[in-house]
């Protein structure tokens, strides 16, 4: 029998060692993409076994056990979510979370290569804004970066999912080389349609073919230029992540950037996230870890999950120290991007 005190233990929120109470909690899927991003992963992926995957119902559940503590945002990630086979039984029955109001958001960060297809049921679930990562507008480009991605495909499902109602984000990769030549266009485009653009330093995580010295291309010197054809004005506006907006006066838009090199953004950090194996990072850029499939896996009642996570949660870092330079060769952590969750 489940005492009081006990109950009302299960219903506080969760909070770390230096008063960061965790309210966004960032869940992969699947490890699996139909794309292999230049910066994400190798072209030659070897990719989990399916068994060694959460099902959508353990999944499902392990969300809901984060939302009685106090999660307010959750959000699906991959690699690629929407290639999940049958991933849409899982926003179904999460959705019932925003129904009840003890979950305030329930998005996505996609490629948008299915997003034509699944938008407006999407949309039926609750969703009411996605990310799009999308890091050039030139075909060839596209291509190159993606290889394997088909840039009219993922325009055609954001032209879907405006169309369904959805508030669309776009987050771009800055690159040297790269897409530093488009930027301004990029902007002048998603604030002609509406969409936030946000653009993220490349991040020392998983081993991969070309150097990431040579592709990092930091948001300071990218913001400067800027100024050169912007007026850039700084506003107080969150969405519960780590970017940081501006908004240009020209466009009228908002402009994130997402700074884990030139600008350490933890001192705020309100996330955790868990891979679509049950592992749950405390930090982005930390190797520590917490096994939750097993606690999970063990036992129908959720005491032994949430004991597993409030032991991870008191051991949640400060911050990670992502270091790109040509002296150091080794990624900060291991592992793909793909496999800790977008």
């Amino acid at each position: 029998m489940t005492s009081v005190s006990d109950s009302r233990a299960a219903s506080l929120p969760l909070v770390d060692p230096f008063g960061r109470t965790v309210s966004y909690l960032r869940v992969s899927v699947t490890d699996r993409c139909d794309f292999r991003c230049v910066y994400c992963m190798s072209e030659d992926m070897n990719f989990l076994p399916k068994q060694d995957l959460l099902t959508l119902e353990e999944l499902d559940r392990l969300c809901s056990a984060f939302v009685a503590r106090g999660v307010r945002k959750l959000r699906i990630t991959g690699g690629e979510p929407l290639v999940r086979r049958d991933i849409m039984k899982l926003f179904r029955s999460l959705s019932r979370h925003l129904v009840a109001g003890s979950l305030e958001e329930l998005t996505l960060t996609t490629n948008g290569s299915q997003l034509a297809r699944f938008a407006p049921e999407l949309a039926d679930c609750g969703v009411k804004r996605v990310n799009v990562s999308i890091d050039t507008l030139d075909p060839d480009k596209f291509k190159k970066v993606t290889r394997w991605g088909d840039l009219g495909k993922v325009l055609a499902g954001i032209d879907a999912a405006q169309a369904a109602g959805l508030s669309v984000k776009l987050n771009a990769v800055a690159l040297k080389g790269v897409n530093d030549d488009e930027v301004e266009s990029m902007i002048e485009w998603a604030h002609g349609r509406g969409m936030d653009l946000t653009f993220i330093e490349v991040m020392p995580l998983g081993d991969i073919e070309p150097s990431r010295f040579d592709q990092y291309w930091p948001l300071s010197q990218l913001r400067a230029r800027l100024m050169d054809r912007f007026t850039l004005e700084d506003i107080d506006y969150r969405t519960g992540g780590p970017a940081r907006y501006i908004r240009i006066r020209e466009t009228g838009g908002r402009l994130g950037f997402i700074t884990p090199l030139t600008h350490n953004f933890c001192e705020s950090c309100n996330r955790v996230r868990v891979t679509c194996t049950g592992t749950l990072y405390m930090c982005l850029g930390q190797e520590d870890a917490a096994d939750l499939r097993t606690p999970l896996r063990a036992s129908k009642d959720d005491a032994p999950l949430l004991a597993a996570v409030e032991a991870a949660i008191a051991r949640k870092p400060k911050g990670h120290d992502f270091i790109i330079d040509r002296t150091t060769s080794r990624p900060a952590v291991g592992r793909h991007m793909s496999v800790t969750g977008g």
